[in-house]
C-alpha cells in the first residue's frame, strides 16, 4: 500500500483512492477533509500519473489554499508546484487575464473592492438624480451584488422589475456596468460571471480549460453560489472527474448568496456520482457530537449522516443562567482563569456570539480580571465605527476642541463638508490662532462656501442643541437619544437595509445599555476611554472572541457560547422563516462542533435593549439538546429561584418531569434543600415576624414586609438592600436574625 494512504480510515481510504467520474464526499465538521483532498491530489499524481498542471483545486480562501498546497508539496515535493491551488476569484482572474479580450476588456484591467464599487454606484445614483437616502448606495450594491450571483443581467433584472423600487436597482445596475467596462475595471463579482460568460460564449476557450483541467476538486462545496456551481459545471462536463467535498449541515453563508441547493442535488446534476459519507470526528468528544447531532437532526433539508468518535464521552455541556448580561460576562471570565489555573491555554478558548454588539460585556469582564484576549473576524467594540462616531460626538459637547472628534464626525453622516473645506477650516484655525471650534463657526472667513458651508452650519447647530441638553445635566443615555434623532444617524443606517448597517444598529443599541449605567456624560466618557485604552495584547496565548460566522473551520478546547437566547440565537429575523430558522441550526451545530473537550452555553435571564432591561427568552434550540448531556452549573441564589427555574421551564410542556431540557431534575431540588437546611443555624418559623431584620446567604441583609402561612409552609416577603422585595419559603431559605 502506497505511503500515501497510511493512517486513512476506511471512508477516507475510499475517497483517497475513488477512480474516475464525479465524487461527492460528505464530510461531517472535525472528519479530516483537508487530510482527503491532499492525500486525494498527491495520491492522482503520484499513483496515477496525472500530471499536476492537469489538476484544478479550489478553496474558499487564501489560507486554505496556501495549507493545502504546501501540505500536498510535503507529500510529493516540488512536483506540486506545477498545480492550481487557488480560490474562485485567483483562479478566475488568470483566465481572464489570458482570454479577457473575447469579452472586450484589456489585459490590465482593474479589480474594484467592495469600497471602489460602492463609490462608483453612488456617483451612478447622483447621476441619475435618485436621493440617496431612498436609493442608499451600499444597499444597491448589495442588491446588485446578490444579482450578480445568481447570474442575473441587468436586462433579466429590469424584465423581473414589479415595481418602481426594482427598476431603479436595474437601472443603477446597467449603467453601473457600462462605467466598470469603460473604466476596464470589474468587481469581484464580475470575475466569476465573466469567467461563466466567456465559457458560454466561446466555446473554444472552454474547451481548452476542459481538457487542462482533467480533475476538477472542490472544498466548501455547500457555499458556493450559482455562478461558482455553474462553472464548475461547465468545466467538469468533459471529463468528469469532479471531486468535491462539503457538509450541508454547515452550509451558513445564505446571506452571502451561497446556495445549498448545489450540495444537495449534485447527484441529480452527475446521475453518476459516488457519495461517500465522513462521519468519524477527530476533534471532539462523544458527549459534545451527541448534542450537535441532536440538533442538526431537527433540520428536514440536509443529507442525512452521524458524526461520531473514540475519544470517548467527556464531560457534559455545562449551562449557565445569569440574571443579566454582567453575571453572564462575568461567570464567562471568571470560568476563563479556573480553566486556565487547571492547565488549559488562554489559546485555547473561545468565546462565541452570534451578533459583534454582545461582545461588549464579555470583553470589559476579561480586561478588569486582565484576562488577554483578541477580537477576531471584527474590531474592539469600542473600536468599531459607528461607537467611535458617537463617542466622538459626545467628547465634542464636553470638549469643543477635540480635534481628532472634530475631524472625525463634521461631515458623518454626510452633509457636504468635504476634506478641503475641513483643511481651510483648521489652516485658518492655527494661522489665526483660533480655537478649532471657534474655527468652524468662522468658517466663511476660512474660505468656505456653497455646500460646505450650509453642512458646517448644520453641524454647528447640532453640537449647539446636545450641548443644552448637557448644560442641563441629561443623562447620556438622553443626549445619545437626541443625537441619533437629530443628525440622521439613525435614518442613515436603518435605510441602507444591509446586514451590516443593522449590524451596527446592534452595537448603538449595546452602547445605549452602558449609557444607561451612567448619570453623567463626563462619567460615561472617562469609562469609555479606560475600556477604550485597555492595551491590546498581541501574544498568541490570548482567549479568542469572535462571532460564530467567523467561527466556523477553527477549533478550541474550550469553547463559550454566549448570549444563546431567542431573538440573539436564532436571530430575530428567522423566527418566521423556517428556511432561515434552518440555517440558523445549521450555525448552531458549526458553533457546537468548534469545541473539542469543553462547551459551555450561556445566557442572561434579562439583557438591556434600548437602555431598559427587557426579559429574555431562552434559546428554542435549548430544547433540542438531549437533557442528560446538560450540566446546570448556574449558581441559584435560593430554592426558590431554582425552583422557579425548574417550575417555569416545564410548566405548560409535555416535558418529562425526571429529566428536564434545564437539566434540573426533581432530584436536584430535593438536593439543593437538604443543602440549604444543613448550612448552620438557620431562622426559626417562630423568629418570624413583620419588622425583624434578617441575613441572607446570597442576597444580605432585609427586614420582613409581610408574613403568611406557618410552620413547615410559612412564607414572607422580604425587602432586600438594592434587590427590592423578594419572597421567600422560610423553612428552605438560608436566612438567620441579622
Amino acid at each position: 500500500m502506497s505511503p500515501l494512504l497510511d493512517g486513512l480510515n476506511q471512508e477516507q481510504l475510499e475517497a483517497v483512492t475513488h477512480g474516475q467520474g464525479p465524487l461527492l464526499v460528505i464530510a461531517g465538521a472535525g472528519s479530516g477533509k483537508t487530510r482527503v483532498l491532499t492525500r486525494r491530489i498527491a495520491y492522482l499524481i503520484e499513483e496515477e500519473s496525472i500530471h499536476p498542471s492537469q489538476i484544478l483545486a479550489i478553496t474558499f480562501t487564501n489560507k486554505a489554499a496556501a495549507e493545502m498546497r504546501a501540505r500536498v508539496a510535503d507529500l510529493i515535493g516540488p512536483e506540486a508546484k506545477g498545480m492550481w491551488v487557488s480560490t474562485f476569484h485567483s483562479a478566475c482572474v488568470r483566465i481572464l487575464r489570458s482570454h479577457g479580450e473575447a469579452l472586450g476588456y484589456g489585459k490590465n484591467f482593474a479589480i474594484y473592492d467592495s469600497d471602489d464599487s460602492e463609490k462608483l454606484i453612488s456617483l451612478v445614483i447622483g447621476s441619475l438624480g435618485l436621493d440617496s437616502k431612498r436609493f442608499p448606495a451600499r444597499g444597491m450594491a448589495g442588491q446588485i451584488s446578490s444579482a450578480k450571483s445568481e447570474l442575473v443581467s441587468p436586462a433579466k433584472l429590469a424584465d423581473r422589475a414589479s415595481h418602481i423600487m426594482e427598476r431603479r436597482v436595474a437601472e443603477v445596475y446597467r449603467i453601473y456596468e457600462e462605467r466598470l467596462k469603460a473604466a476596464n475595471a470589474m468587481d469581484f463579482d464580475d470575475l466569476i460571471v465573466n469567467t461563466y460568460r466567456l465559457f458560454a460564449e466561446h466555446p473554444g476557450v472552454l474547451d481548452y480549460y476542459q481538457r487542462r483541467f482533467v480533475h476538477l476538486l472542490v472544498d466548501e462545496y455547500q457555499d458556493t453560489n450559482v455562478a461558482q456551481n455553474g462553472l464548475v459545471m461547465a468545466l467538469g462536463d468533459k471529463s468528469r472527474n469532479v471531486f468535491v467535498v462539503g457538509d450541508s449541515d454547515q452550509s451558513v453563508y445564505g446571506f452571502r448568496g451561497a446556495d445549498m441547493r448545489n450540495i444537495l442535488e449534485f447527484s441529480k446534476n452527475f446521475d453518476d456520482a459516488k457519495v461517500i459519507k465522513l462521519e468519524q470526528n477527530y476533534r471532539s468528544t462523544q458527549n459534545i457530537l451527541k448534542v450537535a447531532n441532536a440538533i442538526i437532526a431537527q433540520n428536514s433539508n440536509r443529507l442525512e449522516k452521524n458524526l461520531w468518535s473514540d475519544q470517548g464521552d467527556g464531560d457534559k455541556v455545562k449551562m449557565f443562567v445569569g440574571s443579566d448580561q454582567d453575571e453572564e460576562a462575568n461567570f464567562v471570565a471568571t470560568t476563563i482563569q479556573k480553566e486556565n489555573a487547571q492547565g488549559i491555554r488562554f489559546g485555547d478558548m473561545a468565546v462565541f456570539y452570534r451578533i459583534n454588539s454582545n461582545s461588549r460585556s464579555i470583553e470589559e469582564a476579561l480586561i478588569r480580571r486582565s484576562i488577554p484576549y483578541r477580537v477576531v473576524g471584527g474590531t474592539r467594540f469600542y473600536d468599531r465605527k459607528e461607537i467611535r462616531d458617537v463617542v466622538s460626538y459626545l467628547r465634542l459637547l464636553v470638549n469643543p476642541n477635540d480635534e481628532m472628534s472634530l475631524r472625525r464626525v463634521c461631515n458623518t453622516p454626510k452633509r457636504g463638508v468635504g476634506d478641503a473645506s475641513v483643511l481651510r477650516v483648521f489652516e485658518f484655525s492655527q494661522s489665526q490662532s483660533v480655537p478649532a471650534f471657534e474655527a468652524f463657526r468662522r468658517a466663511s472667513e476660512a474660505g468656505v462656501s456653497g455646500r460646505a458651508l450650509t453642512g458646517i452650519a448644520s453641524f454647528i447647530k447640532l453640537i449647539d442643541d446636545l450641548t443644552k441638553l448637557v448644560a442641563d445635566q441629561a443623562p447620556p443615555i438622553a443626549i445619545i437619544e437626541q443625537f441619533l434623532e437629530k443628525s440622521g444617524y439613525r435614518e442613515e443606517l436603518s435605510a441602507s437595509g444591509q446586514v451590516d448597517d443593522l449590524a451596527r444598529l446592534d452595537n448603538i443599541t449595546e452602547l445605549i445599555g452602558v449609557a444607561s449605567g451612567h448619570q453623567s456624560l463626563e462619567e460615561f466618557l472617562d469609562s469609555v476611554a479606560l475600556v477604550a485604552q485597555a492595551d491590546q495584547i498581541k501574544d498568541d496565548n490570548v482567549v479568542t472572541l469572535m462571532t460564530v460566522h467567523t467561527a466556523k473551520g477553527l477549533e478550541f478546547d474550550l469553547v463559550f457560547l454566549t448570549a444563546f437566547e431567542d431573538g440573539i440565537f436564532p436571530h430575530s429575523r428567522s423566527l418566521y422563516d423556517e428556511s432561515e430558522l434552518e440555517e440558523e441550526r445549521r450555525l448552531c451545530y458549526v458553533a457546537v462542533t468548534r469545541a473539542r473537550k469543553k462547551l459551555f452555553v450561556t445566557r442572561a435571564s434579562k439583557r438591556f435593549v434600548f437602555g431598559s432591561e427587557s426579559a429574555s427568552v431562552p434559546s428554542r434550540f435549548i430544547d433540542e439538546f438531549p437533557p442528560t448531556l446538560i450540566e446546570d452549573v448556574s449558581q441559584p441564589k435560593s430554592y426558590d429561584e431554582l425552583r422557579s427555574r425548574y417550575f417555569d421551564r416545564n410548566r405548560d410542556t409535555d416535558t418529562d418531569r425526571n429529566s428536564t431540557s434545564s437539566g434540573i431534575s426533581p432530584n436536584q431540588l430535593a438536593k439543593f434543600s437538604q443543602r440549604q437546611s444543613n448550612q448552620g443555624p438557620r431562622l426559626e418559623p417562630s423568629q418570624v415576624k413583620v419588622g425583624v431584620k434578617v441575613v441572607h446567604g446570597s442576597w444580605g441583609e432585609g427586614f420582613v414586609e409581610e408574613v403568611s402561612g406557618s410552620g413547615s409552609s410559612m412564607t414572607a416577603v422580604i425587602r432586600f438592600r438594592g434587590l427590592g422585595a423578594k419572597k421567600v419559603m422560610i423553612s428552605h431559605a438560608p436566612l438567620k436574625l441579622a
